[in-house]
């Protein structure tokens, strides 16, 4: 592999997610593709990120891990979420993701109510249980010589990085940004938007941690970190296409 590039906070952002591919000059039998995490919510075309990354991920052309938008929207179509998890997805862009999985149907609108919730649900998972399937069996890091790649970061209270709570892979803000790690190795993460380190949607490169989530479905732009050494880093990016999150 000459390269590895990495992505993370898709949303549903079809349209941005491939042309920053053709911006990165993604080659599948040359380059590392990793991305880390949160293919669906806010961006209008959940489905389709999902069906683009499971192909790439079988094709052996990328490494996809786990989000907590991915875990939140499994536990809505499971049928586990809490009432607060479950306000939490549609707050949080839930709506989008159930009308691009449906939007052939009209089971689902921008309007919440909950005794449609069943109908979707069955319709998703018996139209589309290959992708629960896939969301369901993705990782929560990866690891190469030189990098950690997670969706939130690291616990730097555990000795182990690998036995911290599997929530931390998905929801860690501080103390990972506040405090040092405790690995040698430099952690990748998205889950918290760039701007909120440096004002600014490009990538942060904070040292011991590099934050890559350029905010796309907000409208601000979706960001690729291109890796060709321990320390030789370039960056890639694309305005938002799609409309900013409602």
């Amino acid at each position: 592999m000459n390269r590895t590039l990495v992505i993370s906070d898709i949303h549903g952002c079809y349209e941005s997610f491939n042309l920053l591919l053709h911006t990165a000059g993604y080659d599948a039998q040359k380059d590392q593709l990793i991305l880390l995490g949160d293919f669906v919510d806010r961006g209008p075309n959940s489905r389709q990120v999902v069906e683009q990354v499971i192909g790439m991920v079988h094709a052996g052309q990328a490494v996809a891990l786990r989000g907590n938008h991915d875990q939140r929207f499994l536990e809505i179509m499971d049928g586990t979420a809490s009432e607060r998890a479950a306000q939490k997805f549609f707050e949080h862009g839930g709506h989008q993701t159930l009308i691009s999985y449906c939007s052939d149907t009209g089971l689902w609108n921008r309007d919440y109510d909950v005794t449609r919730l069943g109908p979707v649900r069955n319709f998703i998972q018996q139209t589309y249980g290959h992708h629960l399937h896939f969301l369901r069996q993705l990782p929560y890091y990866y690891e190469d010589e030189h990098h950690i790649y997670a969706h939130a970061g690291i616990n730097p209270e555990y000795a182990d990085w690998k036995e911290q709570p599997l929530f931390d892979f998905l929801w860690i803000r501080d103390p990972f940004y506040s405090r040092p790690t405790n690995v040698e190795k430099t952690v990748v993460f998205g889950h918290t938007r760039a701007v909120q380190f440096h004002d600014s949607a490009h990538i942060w490169y904070g040292g011991d941690k590099i934050g890559i989530d350029g905010g796309c479905a907000y409208g601000m732009q979706l960001n690729c970190l291109e890796i060709t050494g321990e320390r030789s880093y370039a960056a890639y990016h694309v305005d938002a296409i799609e409309n900013k999150a409602k």
